[in-house]
């Protein structure tokens, strides 16, 4: 055990140890909602960085060091050891951010933040204390960025809502720039009601305030924000969400309300369903408001209040949450029932960016390129294979397989294949074809 200790190899114990300690910190959360947590910045130590590292994605892009995940593992003792001798000294300072832009479509661009492997090793550890704290007191329509839980399952939980609930109008709205807007003095404040180690909150303002470095080599310090890419950007934005919105909704608005009302949330895109039209407006009208006091402003473009209600059949409406579409229609028995496909734009933008990828990788092999593309359509059929929306994924699947012949076909002044010789290969590659992942006891086929 003693070499367990000194050389940080075969951490059972240890591991073990660190486990039981949060496990003590979520049953404390979950017996006490008004406790306070004190020596929290004690836990970040050594094992449980390296636990840290761990659960690191060792392919991610290096930070403002240049020091990829494979880099730090060299001399993973050493450098973890550097860390934690730097938080027990009160020296240690968050590094240099770099920030890039990821293409979101309509000629708009979402910032994304590279930490130090360093930084995010820290983070991690850090985030795996507030999700002991927080993860007892989030709300259970809070689906984002949390563990056991996701879009699928936020998706599935409106749809069973909306079938059986009562509900005649929805309430969509998105944050504008929710992650570049979070007050970083409130947000403090909030972590104050439930954490009273000023050392391990001090950590946290370091690298909320950390210097965003553009690709220009200017450097910015941030007043407002969780830089998205951070480590512990994800549970920070839902702890200023879940103070924000899910326990007002819960404390203020679903008592007032005359009908039923339901509320979820994945991030900061979330939908609203009430019974009647004067509970859904009062939200409407209250909402912009409750989030302006937090410094928080909502997306035009993508909030609306809509009639959506299963008995007026010439209204058409629907929705769109988390690349699904929603919408009334009938089962092949001729019931009422909620259809989903995925969202007309989502599936646009699929196509778009699988082209880009045949554009990239149309050089490579044949056997090193088909095994990548039967991991892009697994992932795809893994998110969007719900019940009902097999149309939508064979339109994705004719489409994808329409550019991977153009582009494959350009890789010579000559044809690479025809019609005939492309099916053989698809067959001998065994491309996936659309297949429907949800499972359900009650398999309800639904009619676009």
């Amino acid at each position: 055990m003693q070499l367990a200790k000194e050389t940080y190899t075969g951490q059972v114990g240890l591991e073990k140890h660190r486990q039981t300690s949060l496990r003590g910190i979520a049953m404390k959360a979950k017996e006490d909602k008004t406790h306070r947590f004190e020596n929290l910045y004690q836990l970040l130590d050594a094992p449980a960085l390296h636990t840290a590292f761990k659960h690191l994605k060792k392919k991610a892009a290096a930070g403002i060091d240049n020091v990829t995940a494979v880099d730090y593992q060299e001399n993973l003792v050493e450098n973890i050891n550097e860390t934690v001798a730097q938080l027990k000294t009160k020296q240690y300072r968050a590094k240099l951010v770099p920030r890039v832009y990821i293409d979101k479509g309509n000629g708009k661009k979402c910032p994304l933040g590279i930490p130090a492997v360093s930084d995010k090793v820290a983070q991690h550890a850090a985030a795996k204390i507030l999700e002991a704290i927080y993860e007892p007191e989030f709300s259970p329509q809070s689906f984002g960025y949390r563990p056991n839980t996701g879009a699928q399952k936020a998706v599935k939980a409106l749809t069973h809502e909306l079938n059986f609930g009562k509900y005649s109008y929805i309430v969509e709205a998105d944050i504008s720039n929710y992650f570049g807007t979070i007050d970083h003095d409130r947000l403090i404040q909030m972590m104050e009601l439930r954490i009273a180690d000023k050392a391990f909150l001090n950590l946290i303002r370091k690298w909320l305030k950390a210097g965003i470095m553009e690709a220009d080599g200017t450097v910015t310090h941030p007043v407002t924000g969780c830089p998205q890419g951070g480590v512990i950007s994800p549970i920070l934005a839902n702890i200023y969400l879940h103070y924000t919105l899910d326990r007002w909704f819960e404390k203020a608005v679903k008592p007032t309300c005359e009908g039923m009302a339901y509320f979820s949330r994945y991030a900061d895109d979330f939908v609203c369903a009430f019974q009647y039209k004067q509970d859904a407006q009062r939200f409407y009208q209250a909402l912009g408001s409750r989030l302006g006091k937090f410094g928080l402003s909502l997306s035009e473009e993508k909030t609306n209040l809509i009639s959506f209600s299963r008995y007026r059949k010439a209204e058409n409406t629907h929705f769109s949450f988390l690349g699904f579409e929603f919408r009334w229609g009938f089962t092949l028995k001729k019931k009422v029932a909620i259809q989903r496909r995925t969202a007309r734009e989502k599936l646009r933008k699929s196509v778009v960016a699988f082209t880009e990828w045949c554009k990239e990788n149309r050089h490579k092999r044949l056997r090193r390129l088909f095994p990548m593309l039967q991991a892009k359509l697994r992932g795809y059929y893994n998110y969007y294979g719900l019940i009902g929306n097999y149309a939508s994924l064979n339109q994705f699947y004719e489409e994808a397989m329409k550019i991977l012949y153009k582009w494959l076909n350009r890789r010579s002044q000559r044809l690479s294949f025809n019609y005939t010789e492309f099916a053989m290969c698809l067959k001998h590659y065994q491309v996936s074809r659309p297949r429907i992942v949800e499972s359900s006891t009650i398999q309800l086929q639904f009619d676009f």
